[in-house]
């Protein structure tokens, strides 16, 4: 049986899960200029395939991901995003999101390929200096949508902020 979101769009079936499980899921499906699911940086700690076209990563609670989804028809592109998403616990707070089970924490979310195309050299900035996307401090995600969502530029994430975010981590246990 398929699983339906809140606005009627079908999800497919649901991986093979069991009751308690903790981890979240995402169903990447590649259909060659059609629909185009991925992530961009993650660590999954499970993959599941479902069959040539379709499988599913799974991340542990407090996990960051980047997930991009593409769509696109025989007159042009449909719809573009990237979500950058924090895996949650079971029975955290989250926000339910198509392709993602249970949900997450979205911490920056931008429509529209220019948009997407501009995080994603924000992730390659972040990479470019020798850390990985995943690593990087959430509030930083959540300061990247703000700044964009008013215009502004945001600031860089360097290895100094990351430094700062490594020992607020550790304080705050």
């Amino acid at each position: 049986m398929n699983s339906a979101t809140a606005s009627g769009a079908r999800l497919g079936p649901a991986p093979l899960t069991h009751a308690a499980d903790a981890l979240t899921h995402v169903e990447l499906t590649h259909i060659e200029k059609r629909i185009e699911n991925w992530i961009r940086f993650g660590r999954h700690v499970h993959e599941q395939i479902l069959d040539r076209r379709r499988r599913v990563l799974s991340y542990r609670p407090g996990s960051v991901f980047g997930f991009i989804r593409w769509a696109a028809n025989d007159f042009g592109t449909l719809a573009s995003r990237i979500d950058i998403v924090r895996a949650v616990a079971p029975g955290e707070d989250h926000q339910t999101l198509p392709f993602i089970r249970p949900g997450g924490e979205i911490l920056l979310t931008a429509d529209g390929w220019p948009k997407v195309c501009q995080i994603l050299r924000m992730i390659d900035d972040v990479e470019a200096v020798g850390l990985d996307a995943c690593d990087v401090a959430p509030d930083h995600w959540r300061h990247v949508a703000n700044r964009m969502s008013v215009g502004q530029a945001p600031r860089a994430y360097t290895p100094e902020r990351h430094q700062a975010w490594l020992k607020r981590r550790e304080i705050e246990g």
